[in-house]
């Protein structure tokens, strides 16, 4: 069972969905929640949307000024065993609201999901800076 070389962490990672971001709370407790994200040179990018939500003052946003260490999250589940792999990637992560801030970020989002198209996300955006990827493989290539 491999690990997984860094350039195909980077692939596995970039070509996924949906993935999850952790952070910590005041308390020190974990809070993780999945996000759609885009990747641009060694930066993970999600940003607030328009999905129903309790309110814009979102727990991870005020985690992430607290405290910026986070995870990312992608993997992939399938009843074949042998197709499984999981990607973790760590960094520091900051909050993006200032309009030349988040356009970058935002296109990037559009062009990976064919909804923000048509509703852009109104931000803010959270920038991950990855420092350290690691990750698993059922597969050896």
């Amino acid at each position: 069972m491999p690990g997984l070389a860094v350039a195909r962490a980077w692939r596995l990672l970039s070509a996924a969905r949906v993935a999850r971001l952790a952070t910590v709370t005041a308390a020190g407790t974990p809070h993780i929640v999945p996000i759609t994200f885009a990747v641009h040179d060694g930066v993970v990018y999600t940003a607030v949307d328009a999905k129903p939500k309790s309110t814009r003052l979102l727990r991870r946003l005020d985690n992430i000024r607290l405290h910026p260490a986070v995870a990312v999250l992608a993997d992939h589940y399938e009843d074949d065993w042998a197709a499984l792999w999981w990607v973790r990637a760590d960094g520091h992560a900051s909050v993006l609201d200032g309009p030349g801030q988040m356009a970058g970020p935002i296109a990037a989002l559009a062009e990976r999901y064919p909804q923000y198209r048509d509703l852009p996300p109104a931000g803010p955006v959270i920038a991950v800076t990855i420092e350290r990827l690691t990750g698993w493989t059922a597969r050896t290539r």
